[in-house]
């Protein structure tokens, strides 16, 4: 089999053995263009703040570059490989034509940014996702409580309606509304098929129905065909088979041709199975740029802030939540690129390792709470359980002898803290987390996980894959090329996790309860209300750069 993800940043290919989830060969290839948050690459020109866009053929060109490395790496025969299946962040949405072709790629469009891609961490529909939510709780539209009483900018319909208003030419020309996972599946097979778990979660499709034409119609008259017109499309099943792998992306991939294609699916919920976490009560937290928490359950609750309740949403059978952190790799990742001084750089390569690395090494051994700070995790925004793109981070407690290695190690911590608060608002609505699974780039810093462990006071496992995503993505294939009968089965026998890696410390765990009050007190304090500066910042922003 052959499973890719595509991330943020880089798509990722592995090649996974049938029988026992092997991981024989894998491949990378980063995005030409990565994200353009600040200039459109067409033309040079400024973005708005808050937008996130990307060129969908650096998604094809994974395809061409990052399969057939895979396939040299493992050195196997590829006309052994019987399926291939592919996973997305998401919500990633781009406009395109009835026979697929991107917006962005037709010469008279290429300059406008409403034709490309919306990336995950596009936020600037922040305005039309809180429209949406007023009116859907003042209509007490039935759907709502299913998404944790509020709508994210991040899904769908807040991108989609923002579209209509700023580029309605743009709007009127696409055919479909069409998320990047679906899209990439077309590519791959020459067929459209809407998967199950995007229309669930960012598509608001639930017990079969999206909002109604007479709700849409009241956010804005021309947005009431919406749903029918550019988004209903036939539903594919998680596992199923989406189609065969056409003749022009056998000579991309290397792959033969008439293979099976699975139904796309999302990065956090594709990895569950990789994680063997098919039962209820397992929480897998799917950690790079951002964190998705995924977990099946055998009851259905409204969980405040979650992103998501869908049937059937990450295995047959049970509810598939879903909830997340816009914001963790990132942060770390931007705090690097931002604040850290060059001899930090220095020392970091006289060492031989990594920054991130260095800076790890030199707080691991700090008491907790020694460096007398914290902070909270919303440079990206918040999405659970606030849902609140216009919330922004923090630190609390700097001094003129704070290090720059402690400021680091409290980002890691607020990270935690924020997980804590979903673990604790899902215990809190009768979805108790019975075990934390931790997956994605960044369970390969143990200090992070054992931080993890300690401020959640839960033991908790990690896959054995780096890339969990791509290997959930390669047990889907085997199931739709017919190797396996369910996802279940396929994960007990491909899927591989680390139980109990980390254990809490009970002595750290008592300190990190009383920074944990701290943080609590300023998470309700900006982002419940009693204090809008947050809120107001972002308005200044905006107004400044307009």
């Amino acid at each position: 089999m052959i499973g890719v993800d595509f991330g943020t940043l880089s798509g990722r290919a592995v090649v996974v053995r049938v029988s026992d989830g092997a991981e024989l060969g894998a491949g990378v290839h980063d995005y030409r263009h990565a994200v353009m948050d600040t200039t459109l690459a067409a033309t040079g020109a400024a973005l708005p703040p808050e937008w996130a866009l990307q060129v969908p053929s650096d998604y094809t060109d994974v395809l061409k570059h990052a399969v057939p490395a895979a396939l040299e790496d493992a050195g196997i025969d590829p006309s052994k490989v019987i399926g291939i299946g592919t996973d997305f962040t998401a919500c990633t949405v781009l406009p395109v034509l009835a026979d697929g072709t991107p917006l962005s790629e037709l010469p008279q469009f290429s300059a406008r940014p409403h034709a490309y891609v919306k990336l995950w961490k596009h936020h600037a529909g922040q305005p039309q996702a809180d429209r949406i939510n007023e009116l859907a709780a003042e209509r007490g539209e039935s759907w709502l409580p299913r998404y944790g009483g509020l709508i994210s900018s991040e899904w769908e319909f807040a991108k989609g309606l923002q579209l209509l208003e700023e580029d309605p030419e743009i709007y009127a020309a696409m055919d479909h509304w069409i998320e990047a996972a679906d899209w990439i599946v077309w590519q791959l097979s020459g067929r459209y098929v809407r998967n199950a778990c995007t229309a669930g979660y960012k598509g608001i499709l639930q017990d079969g129905e999206y909002p109604s034409r007479e709700f849409l119609g009241a956010l804005n008259p021309d947005f009431a065909d919406f749903a029918i017109d550019k988004v209903a499309h036939e539903i594919g099943e998680l596992g199923a088979v989406a189609g065969h792998l056409t003749a022009e992306a056998a000579a991309w991939t290397g792959l033969p041709e008439g293979i099976a294609v699975a139904v796309g699916n999302v990065d956090a919920h594709v990895a569950a199975p990789a994680a063997q976490a098919t039962e209820p009560g397992q929480m897998v937290a799917i950690m790079g740029t951002s964190t998705c928490h995924v977990m099946n359950s055998d009851v259905l609750r409204e969980v405040p802030g979650m992103c998501g309740v869908v049937d059937g949403g990450i295995v047959a059978g049970l509810y598939g939540y879903e909830a997340g952190q816009s914001g963790v790799g990132d942060i770390f990742a931007w705090y690097v690129a931002n604040q850290v001084p060059q001899r930090y750089f220095d020392d970091a390569a006289a060492a031989g390792r990594s920054i991130h690395e260095h800076l790890t090494a030199l707080s691991k051994d700090q008491p907790v709470g020694g460096h007398g700070l914290v902070a909270l995790d919303w440079y990206g925004g918040n999405r659970s359980v606030l849902v609140d793109a216009e919330l922004s981070g923090t630190v609390i407690g700097a001094t003129l002898t704070t290090r720059t290695e402690e400021i680091y190690r409290a980002l890691f911590e607020a990270t935690a803290y924020g997980t804590r608060k979903i673990v604790e608002t899902f215990d809190a609505a009768g979805v108790p987390v019975t075990e934390f699974i931790a997956a994605g780039g960044l369970i390969r810093n143990p200090v992070l996980m054992q931080i993890y462990s300690d401020v959640l006071r839960l033991p908790i496992s990690t896959t054995v894959s780096t890339q969990g995503p791509a290997l959930g993505s390669a047990i889907h294939a085997a199931v739709a090329a017919g190797a396996y009968a369910n996802v279940r089965e396929a994960a007990a026998a491909m899927g591989k996790v680390n139980r109990a890696l980390y254990t809490p410390n009970a002595e750290a765990a008592d300190a990190y309860d009383a920074l944990y009050a701290e943080y609590t007190l300023l998470h309700d304090y900006f982002g419940r209300g009693a204090n809008e500066v947050m809120h107001r910042l972002k308005t200044i922003k905006r107004e400044a750069l307009s």
